[in-house]
């Protein structure tokens, strides 16, 4: 298991390397990992996960965040409206708000709950059917929904790009409209491409494979 934090120091050192004035921030996504796998990266110190389903991730890091509470846990997968109250319970960050009816009911159960999380919009940077997220002619009107009407505590954007060999070209477009916005934070890059993100303004990378190993043989 030590291997998995060595794979981890592998990839800080690749991104100390990158020429960015930009803390980057390292999402260990850990979804249909157990945390027996992931535990050695805990012991470690690292302190953001990510996971894409409420409920897995609910058995998994419930007890954990409780005796550690400098864990910082990520939504990174599709959020269905009625698991809202359960991911404001658990996670910190949701990088998947893609719809009003979802920002209406985080926005409720934050104040029910007495939290305050960090989110990103998801962006259709490739307008993809299969795809989530939130068309790029109605982001400025999603934005502005979300901070002035129900008050969320928007951070940045987060796309996933279209698998088309074009993905510097998505980067560099999700910047400029990142930071058309004032926008802090950007979440972008993954085992594949996160060097490429960070060059082009990524604070946020979500990393699973290149650290845990492959989904493949879970």
């Amino acid at each position: 298991m030590t291997n998995i934090v060595e794979s981890f120091k592998k990839i800080q050192l690749n991104i100390s390397k990158i020429n960015t004035d930009k803390i980057v921030n390292i999402i260990a996504v850990s979804k249909t990992f157990s945390i027996e796998h992931i535990k050695p990266l805990i012991d470690y110190g690292h302190l953001n996960f990510g996971e894409n389903k409420v409920q897995e991730a609910t058995s998994k890091w419930t007890a954990i965040k409780k005796d550690n509470e400098n864990i910082k846990l990520h939504m990174v997968g599709k959020l269905q409206s009625n698991k809202a109250k359960d991911a404001v319970k658990l996670f910190d960050y949701i990088h998947s708000l893609d719809n009003q009816k979802l920002a209406d009911n985080l926005a409720k159960h934050q104040m029910n709950l007495g939290k305050r999380l960090k989110y990103f919009i998801q962006v259709n940077i490739g307008n993809e059917i299969q795809k989530s997220g939130v068309p790029i002619n109605e982001i400025d009107s999603f934005y502005n929904y979300c901070i002035n009407n129900v008050k969320l505590d928007v951070i940045g954007l987060m796309i996933i790009p279209p698998n088309d060999q074009q993905t510097k070209k998505y980067f560099q477009s999700i910047n400029e409209l990142n930071q058309s916005l004032a926008l802090k934070e950007l979440s972008m890059g993954m085992s594949a491409d996160y060097l490429d993100a960070i060059q082009n303004g990524a604070t946020f990378v979500r990393i699973g494979s290149s650290i845990f190993g492959s989904r493949s043989q879970q």
